[in-house]
């Protein structure tokens, strides 16, 4: 089969495509997983650009989606032919977090799913949204639960909430949809018109180019009549989240999904704490807190917004795109 692997110590560059042997029949409590696709985090980035260092020879992709080619022993929540999507924290079952590294992650810790085919615990793995292509499903193991994680499980998202999104990456489009088909408000923030304008006809009840208005925090303080947000989902770190604060009401929650400018920076903790806010870390979820997910997304019809599509040996064209920031929600890589 083909398969991917990073040579250290990384880049672009250092993608090969490469022959390995099929996997073997799974032992108990194993499936054997068609792989078919998979999507680009900026986590994924990190890795096969070299800034987060892995094992020379790593297979990358935390995402997988597919079809079950054959089943253990012992296994019984799944069957030959179904459908299959992967778990970013394979050992995170339940109950609150567990894990505060990389150690278990497929892609960076592990071998990930840059390959045709894999043998792993069925544990590993959920069903797939019913009627969604792999494309689709390769989108919710990273993304699509973490916003879902952020609004829902963290966040307690109701109807008539506000939510402030940033920019138009996988997470932010997916907190978006989440949050209209919950009955919430959303403002979202871009560097685009262009993209402005597709949030828009996504549901956005309200946009700010943040290159044209520095202080873009308050401009959503603004358009929620002066008292701010319930819900942010930060995706960008230290250089947005004082604008985030500020843009949130008294009392709001502040998920910490994401470092895109950069790993750390002055806090305004005063104001945060004036504002008795919420700043919650979080770093995707857990088993059921995706298989909750998939319930929920399946019972509201949302579909996640794939910007592009590239075949397994173009993998660095594909994150050559998403480097240069052009891609409105999710890039999948078809495999």
């Amino acid at each position: 089969m083909k398969a991917i692997r990073i040579a250290n110590p990384g880049g672009l560059d250092r993608l090969n495509l490469v022959d390995m042997d099929e996997p073997g029949a799974p032992g108990p409590g194993e499936i054997r997983v068609r792989i078919h696709a998979s999507s680009l985090n900026f986590h994924d980035y990190g890795v096969v650009s070299g800034k987060m260092p892995t094992e020379d020879g790593r297979i990358p992709m935390s995402d997988g989606a597919g079809v079950v080619e054959a089943v253990g022993d012992g296994v019984e929540d799944f069957a030959i032919g179904d459908h299959v999507v992967s778990c970013f924290f394979p050992l995170w079952q339940d109950g609150p977090a567990r894990v505060a590294d990389f150690k278990t992650t497929p892609g960076d810790g592990v071998d990930g799913y840059a390959r045709e085919s894999v043998v792993r615990p069925a544990t590993w793995f959920t069903h797939a949204p019913k009627g969604w292509d792999h494309d689709e499903a390769a989108t919710l193991t990273t993304a699509g639960l973490t916003a879902w994680r952020a609004l829902v499980v963290d966040g307690g998202i109701k109807p008539g909430d506000r939510v402030l999104v940033l920019g138009t990456g996988g997470v932010s489009i997916f907190a978006l949809q989440m949050a209209k088909a919950f009955g919430a408000s959303v403002a979202a923030t871009s560097s685009s018109d262009d993209k402005l304008e597709r949030v828009r006809e996504l549901g956005a009840d309200f946009t700010v180019n943040y290159k044209n208005e520095a202080n873009w925090g308050a401009a959503v303080r603004e358009w929620t009549g002066g008292d701010g947000v319930d819900h942010v989902v930060e995706v960008g770190g230290a250089a947005t989240l004082a604008q985030s604060i500020e843009a949130g009401r008294i009392g709001a929650h502040l998920a910490l999904i994401g470092v895109l400018t950069g790993r750390s920076g002055e806090i305004p903790t005063a104001k945060l704490m004036a504002k008795q806010q919420t700043l919650q870390g979080l770093i995707v979820g857990s088993h059921i807190m995706q298989t909750e997910m998939i319930r929920a997304l399946e019972t509201t019809g949302i579909r996640p917004v794939i910007d592009s599509r590239f075949a397994l040996a173009d993998i660095a064209d594909a994150f050559r795109h998403e480097e240069a920031g052009k891609h409105f929600g999710k890039i999948a890589l078809t495999i």
